[in-house]
């Protein structure tokens, strides 16, 4: 994506360098309420969608693990025990409040030796080639302005035989179930957002990001475009969530 090209922020169009901003501005507001929210509004299921991407993930000791817009550190707590104290996750996000978040959130739990904390845009990643020999990204993609430049920056820096795992809201596969889930996110959730978080807004605008997010299909393109030669779909819940896993060789 060129520079000042337009794009989307939600339902709106805004200028490509303009977006980061609103994004930014969307999670700084709801990074003290983040994981509450979280809980609140997939009931408690988000912790096992991350959980069964890190069954994927095959993340083993001794491995150097990047976790993309990793937030409050929901994946990396899962992955440091698994990478042992000779393995290293590198915690990054484009926002420093959910960096500080996360990072006092990983401390409190203990997790301290094997994990350093990276403040960094998806789209121009500011580590070396062939590093890591994982690569995960839950609930952020849809947030990124270049989808396609942060892909082929994440394809850089994995290690060959390297995978990503991309875990996002995608498309029900089921049209009442998609007529629910519209009627939950446009209706209830800026309501729960208002009350837990005192923010209707910025879940407005969770919400318009998620059906703007390329659809299951269209995303495994995206990373096979990328440079990946396989890739395959899991829909958790209905297609609501889905996790994509790719390779590089």
């Amino acid at each position: 994506m060129d520079k000042g090209q337009d794009t989307h922020f939600g339902y709106k169009t805004v200028n490509s360098d303009d977006k980061a901003n609103l994004v930014a501005g969307v999670f700084h507001s709801v990074a003290n309420s983040y994981d509450i929210m979280n809980d609140l509004m997939s009931f408690g299921v988000h912790r096992l969608w991350k959980r069964y991407t890190i069954e994927l993930s095959a993340v083993r000791k001794g491995q150097t693990i990047l976790d993309l817009a990793g937030g409050t550190g929901d994946l990396a707590a899962l992955m440091a025990p698994r990478v042992g104290p000779t393995g290293k996750i590198i915690l990054s996000d484009i926002n420093d409040s959910m960096l500080k978040v996360g990072r006092d959130r990983m401390a409190d739990k203990g997790f301290i030796g094997n994990i350093e904390y990276v403040q960094a845009n998806a789209e121009a990643l500011p580590f070396e080639d062939n590093l890591f020999d994982c690569v995960t990204i839950a609930f952020g993609l849809r947030n990124v302005t270049d989808k396609e430049a942060a892909l082929r920056s994440i394809f850089r820096v994995l290690k060959p035989g390297g995978r990503l795992l991309i875990l996002e809201f995608s498309k029900p596969n089921n049209e009442l179930l998609e007529k629910v889930y519209d009627a939950y996110s446009f209706k209830i959730l800026p309501q729960i957002g208002k009350l837990v978080a005192g923010d209707s807004d910025s879940y407005q605008y969770l919400a318009e990001s998620i059906r703007m997010h390329p659809d299951q299909q269209t995303l495994k393109g995206m990373v096979l475009d990328a440079g990946f030669e396989q890739c395959d779909i899991h829909n958790l819940a209905g297609g609501i969530v889905a996790l994509h896993r790719g390779f590089k060789f």
